[in-house]
């Protein structure tokens, strides 16, 4: 069966060649006593590893070859630096620092401004969590980040919060096979407060004309936030039954608030 053919940057992604762990092995150590061809072979037996994080940017960004361009630096990076003594699998060193390149190209290409002292704060503390990844083997904490820069820990953290991707209220943050919560379903307005109190009245009203099983699943579900699967699980009934009961729960209260 054909593959579908996409390029970017001239690069034919359905001819990427993947390389298995032995073969990495093997050029990793070829480079290292001085061969360049080996590096690039490295690099081209890598490349779907670049469009794998990449999937994830797609709407991010109107020029998908700058964004593979900088990607591939950050696996050159990586490649450079790998160090087989740590026997760590390449690709897992090698994420992080690939993602590093696309999420600082795509922050110093944003609408959304940092200040610049927060800025250069976040990215020391990337290239040291980079490099106490080599070293540690594992991703380090951020008090050991804190202690290697010298700074206060929630300084870190806020330096490394303010290089988030910003987030639409309407991201979907939750399914699990039903209706879709969003999150500004989660943002709460404070202004609307006392606006609301006869209506929460009113629901709390309603909810006391359910039959306790069905108060107990509305409340796992909307309160505490367990799927169906798991309300089931603890009833010793079928998720199919949980849905029903939590449709005709639903129902009861819209009619009762009619």
């Amino acid at each position: 069966m054909a593959r579908h053919k996409v390029e970017i940057s001239g690069v034919n992604t359905a001819n990427i060649k993947v390389l298995s762990n032995e073969e990495m092995k093997r050029l990793f150590v070829r480079m290292q006593e001085g061969d360049i061809n080996a590096r690039e072979e490295l690099v081209n037996g890598n490349l779907k590893l670049v469009l794998s994080i990449l999937k994830k940017y797609t709407n991010r960004s109107d020029n998908m070859d700058d964004l593979f361009q900088v990607g591939c630096v950050g696996l050159l990076k990586a490649i450079d630096n790998f160090d087989l003594a740590h026997e760590v699998k390449f690709s897992t060193y090698a994420v992080p620092m690939i993602l590093g390149e696309v999420k600082r190209y795509l922050r110093d290409n944003s609408s959304v401004r940092v200040s610049r002292s927060l800025k250069d704060l976040a990215y020391k503390t990337l290239r040291v969590k980079e490099q106490l990844m080599l070293d540690l083997g594992k991703e380090p904490s951020i008090e050991q980040l804190a202690e290697k820069l010298g700074e206060d820990p929630m300084d870190i953290i806020t330096a490394l919060e303010s290089l988030k991707d910003p987030i639409s209220m309407f991201e979907p943050i939750y399914n699990d096979g039903g209706d879709t919560i969003y999150l500004y379903d989660q943002i709460e307005d404070k202004s609307l407060k006392e606006k609301n109190l006869d209506i929460r009245m009113s629901v709390e009203n309603a909810l006391r004309t359910l039959s306790p099983r069905e108060q107990y699943i509305i409340d796992q579900r909307f309160i505490i936030g367990k799927t169906q699967v798991e309300i089931a699980g603890e009833l010793g009934i079928s998720q199919a039954q949980i849905s029903r009961l939590e449709k005709s729960a639903i129902e009861n209260v819209k009619r009762q608030l009619k």
